[in-house]
């Protein structure tokens, strides 16, 4: 019989403070950043993980009751939140060229922010397990934490924590989460609201929104996707000039387009094969109207438009694939006939861009001091993620999408005053526009109660300048 090898030595936490100025919204204010570890115990007290997190607090505020505290993460599942720390919602940001082009080899400028929320609210970047600095301790392994469930017990327990050490229970809550981080969201203020916890949160703040998993394209012969994406192939046709003539009003054009999809394409796919021949050329000739592909192809494909297929197909022409986070974004490929794209130009032009400033900004300006490198994203994470969670009454939950919508409705229905807010790219073929609007429609969310902007950018609208301005004034605003 073999020794059971040691649990790692688990080490004291880390905790790095710092002071700083800055001007945001036309206000002047100092505050402190605190960039630290808090252990996650078991019901022992064994620390099994850290969850490192970034702390931007206004310093001199006479009454915390009355100064909101924003908790902020990204989503993947599996990346850490650089993305909102740096892209605009925290006082420093990185430039990036607006336009979709790509930021280059460097050196890239990490300039003040003065859009930052930081006026409006406290904000507490949060790095899951995995992520970042966060990582599991002892016996625990990363595997444990990475979990529709699970995820959000640690990130909810993080939270408590950090209001029980900061002495901030009274303070006005709010989460913020961009892509999976928006089901996170949905899923910590779900969980902290209801049993024994009944920890309320004033609001959820909701970037590139997806909470019903059946709008996204991963299995065949789901047609949920095919609608939710059609207004966005639209809009990118229209960008790109495949839309002939050109529609002079963009927002009259994909209303159109939503009519279209609801009243027309939608019983079209569910018809299938049993779609009479001159019903499917009408749907065929204006299929091809409104995404800028030709009939012949969209024939071929029996009326199905796969996102990577489209970002392929649309400029073939030209020998140009388009990103997925951001159809704006053009690259190529060394295969012009491929059927999809190698990469995502809309992430490969930006990311060395936020890697180099996060690491250069939390040594040089964070003066953090370790030897744990910060991992910007971790793909085993995504692919080892647990969709279906623990059993319930001991009965393992039946293989589905994902679906954490209804929460959302009840958090709605339960808290009268619960704000909400989903921000929503044009360009966005990652979590589509009107898949969040398809949401809200069949999940008991009441819609008047959600507050939905657009703009004209992708998945990270921040990266384009006049979206960031009504990014953060939109921000604001919700938070009132």
């Amino acid at each position: 019989m073999t020794d059971k090898p040691e649990a790692p030595a688990i080490p004291e936490p880390q905790r790095f403070v710092t002071e700083h100025e800055g001007t945001f919204n036309g206000r002047k204010l100092a505050y402190t950043v605190t960039a630290s570890d808090t252990y996650l115990k078991d019901d022992e007290g064994k620390p099994r993980a850290t969850i490192f997190s970034f702390s931007y607090v206004e310093t001199g505020v006479q009454d915390p009751a009355k100064r909101p505290v924003t908790f902020v993460f990204n989503g993947g599942p599996g990346s850490a939140s650089l993305w909102l720390h740096l892209g605009g919602i925290g006082p420093k940001r990185v430039v990036v060229p607006s336009e979709a082009a790509p930021a280059g080899t460097g050196p890239y400028e990490l300039a003040d922010n003065p859009l930052s929320i930081l006026d409006a609210t406290d904000l507490v970047f949060v790095d899951p397990v995995g992520t970042g600095y966060s990582r599991a301790l002892g016996e625990a392994t990363q595997e444990e934490f990475w979990g529709v469930d699970s995820d959000a017990e640690s990130i909810s327990q993080f939270i408590t924590q950090w209001l029980t050490t900061n002495r901030r229970w009274a303070s006005p809550r709010y989460l913020s989460g961009e892509s999976y981080g928006t089901t996170r969201s949905v899923a910590i203020a779900a969980k902290l609201h209801s049993g024994v916890k009944g920890v309320a949160f004033n609001g959820l703040a909701l970037l590139s929104v997806i909470l019903d998993f059946h709008h996204a394209k991963f299995e065949k012969g789901n047609p949920f996707p095919d609608i939710a994406n059609l207004p966005t192939y639209a809009a990118t046709a229209r960008y790109h000039g495949r839309i002939k003539p050109a529609p002079a009003d963009g927002d009259g054009f994909l209303d159109e387009v939503r009519s279209f999809a609801l009243e027309e394409y939608m019983p079209a796919l569910l018809a299938g094969s049993r779609l009479e021949n001159g019903r499917r050329s009408r749907v065929l000739r204006k299929l091809a109207r409104y995404t800028g592909l030709s009939e012949a192809w969209l024939d071929r494909t029996n009326l199905r438009i796969d996102p990577s297929r489209f970002r392929k197909e649309l400029l073939r022409d030209q020998g140009v694939v388009l990103g997925r986070f951001d159809t704006r974004y053009r690259g190529t490929d060394h295969d012009d006939a491929g059927e999809v794209p190698e990469n995502d130009p809309a992430s490969y032009s930006v990311v060395s861009a936020y890697v180099t400033a996060i690491n250069d900004y939390l040594s040089r300006t964070l003066k953090v001091e370790t030897d744990r490198p910060y991992r910007r994203s971790i793909r085993e994470a995504n692919e080892k993620w647990d969709w279906l969670g623990p059993k319930r009454n001991g009965v393992m939950s039946w293989p589905g999408y994902v679906n954490i919508a209804p929460e959302l409705g009840r958090l709605q229905r339960e808290l009268p005053d619960f704000k909400v807010w989903m921000a929503n790219g044009r360009y966005d073929l990652a979590t589509s526009l009107f898949g969040v609007e398809n949401t809200i429609a069949s999940n008991g969310i009441d819609a008047a109660r959600v507050t939905m902007t657009y703009y004209d950018s992708g998945h990270m609208m921040y990266l384009h300048e006049p979206s960031l301005v009504q990014l953060t004034g939109d921000f604001r605003r919700f938070l009132g």
